[in-house]
């Protein structure tokens, strides 16, 4: 007899449906799966077998084959156990064509018939979604956190097979899973009050949080680089409704999905330097996802820039340039996304002290460019704003009064959000950072005097022309803070003033 239900499977970060489908007939009692499956679907069958004696069921004594279609496509994960034991106990049993037709069921046996987590539920829900044939989806209950705020379409939490099995024969009634609105929650242990000193580096992450233009410092050890860049989660607001669906997405995904991104805190990715180009970017077998993608919509921060293999850092390049990183195997080519805010620090020389007003440099010359040249020109073309810093003074340290906190801040860079947002509702942009030249032209209008002003910097600094349109969209965000239409000469001056440490340094 032939038997048939829905699941899903993962082919990056986005879900397609497979079609499980079940033959089982008179013969030599045996078990089998068919249609690509991998180490972990082949093990499956002893979780299946052992999972429906356990829950007081009977195992048919039959041929069975099982197969998952589309055939040509490598089924990996734990996720199709449920479907598979459904498909079987279907010969046994008679499920209600309203509960069993039409329904897709993710879910990993345990042996005694628990039905335990999975990764990449939300890509799965969000493809039946899309699919017109699918009315309702059976997960498992230790999932229902990642899912609580997807709406139009039926989602069942289950716990154990005779669950299941119970409401498909009409003998148990199971709730549908009540979504709800995910309010913005965030208690950030880290605040801008506890920086002494450093009102530039300060201002520069105000700016930064407010139009999404990427930051680097750089200064001797200790001056407060690292402290700056790790409190700029605590300003730079929530995830709104569809960041938040695609963020949960590709963190459902990786099977990294944690409180942060429930509450729809913007993801901080803070790589060590030894970091591969694969743990960066993504790669292997099955195409996973880097550093750059689980950072979309938030924050990638690199520490100790100049400390990362060189031909690392120039493979950032074009997921910087582009939002999306697309990695190509034989059989697999996954396009992810990899819009994120890049955030980096560095020190000036290798002993860290070049500069330092208070310690004596150890480095050559020769060591110093060296040292510096690691971070190539079209890498740095890639930053927006750039920040020198020095070991605060001791009349600051000793200072008892509290600086400007995060929450206030927070509040500047979330009225500059909402004028982006309103601004540019009918460009499918959000922030001023993703302005191309057209868009430039339209909204990044200049008084007399701040034109006169761009016009000696552009040919005095010989600035190219992607230089001059950064300018202009750090000068718009300034503006913005400002509650200004138009950007005036001291708007344009202060984004100036953030490329001062670029020619210092680099020339």
């Amino acid at each position: 007899m032939f038997y048939k239900n829905y699941t899903c499977a993962l082919e990056g970060i986005s879900g397609y449906t497979v079609d499980v489908e079940a033959d089982i007939s008179k013969g030599i009692p045996n078990f089998t799966i068919v249609g690509l499956p991998d180490i972990s679907v082949r093990e499956s069958r002893e979780r299946i077998r052992a999972a429906i004696i356990n829950s007081g069921f009977r195992f048919p004594g039959k041929k069975i084959v099982i197969n998952l279609s589309p055939s040509d496509i490598r089924k990996e994960g734990s996720h199709f156990d449920l479907a598979i034991a459904l498909c079987i106990l279907s010969s046994e049993y008679k499920f209600l064509e309203s509960r069993y037709l039409n329904s897709v069921f993710l879910g990993e046996l345990s042996l005694n018939g628990q039905i335990t987590y999975v990764k990449g539920v939300i890509p799965f829900i969000l493809n039946a979604k899309k699919d017109n044939c699918i009315k309702r989806v059976f997960i498992p209950k230790e999932n229902i956190k990642e899912v609580e705020m997807i709406e139009g379409i039926e989602i069942y939490p289950v716990n154990t097979v005779c669950e299941v099995l119970g409401h498909l024969c009409g003998q148990l009634e199971l709730k549908i899973l009540n979504t709800k609105k995910i309010e913005y929650s965030a208690k950030f242990e880290s605040d801008y009050s506890d920086i002494k000193g450093n009102l530039v580096a300060k201002r520069a992450a105000e700016i930064c949080a407010s139009g999404w233009h990427n930051l680097l410092f750089i200064g001797s050890a200790g001056s407060g680089k690292t402290m700056v860049a790790k409190r700029l989660p605590s300003i730079i607001g929530p995830l709104d409704k569809n960041e938040h669906l695609e963020v949960s997405s590709i963190y459902s995904s990786a099977g990294i999905f944690d409180e942060s991104i429930m509450n729809r805190i913007r993801p901080f990715r803070a790589p060590h330097h030894t970091s591969t180009i694969k743990s960066l970017i993504g790669g292997g077998a099955s195409s996973t996802p880097g550093e750059v993608v689980l950072s979309h919509n938030g924050i990638l921060f690199l520490d100790e820039l100049l400390e990362f293999d060189k031909k690392t850092l120039e493979a950032l390049r074009q997921p910087i340039e582009d939002k999306f990183v697309t990695i190509s195997r034989v059989k697999i080519t996954n396009k992810y996304p990899s819009d994120f805010l890049l955030v980096a620090c560095c020190n000036p020389c290798p002993c860290g002290n070049f500069n330092n007003p208070r310690k004596e440099c150890k480095c050559s010359e020769g060591k110093i460019r060296n040292y510096l040249s690691r971070a190539s020109s079209p890498l740095l073309d890639r930053f927006d704003i750039f920040v020198e810093m020095h070991p605060c003074d001791l009349s600051d340290i000793v200072c008892t009064e509290l600086g400007e906190c995060s929450e206030t801040i927070g509040k500047r860079v979330d009225v500059a959000h909402n004028i982006q947002k309103e601004r540019y509702k009918k460009e499918c942009i959000n922030f001023n950072d993703s302005l191309n030249p057209s868009l430039i032209e339209k909204y990044c209008e200049l008084t007399k005097a701040a034109k006169e002003l761009m016009e000696i910097v552009f040919n005095s600094k010989q600035l190219s022309t992607r230089s001059y349109h950064k300018l202009l969209k750090i000068s718009r965000t300034i503006a913005d803070l400002d509650d200004s239409e138009y950007i005036d000469i001291n708007h344009v001056s202060e984004a100036i003033s953030f490329r001062k440490p670029l020619e210092k340094y680099w020339g």
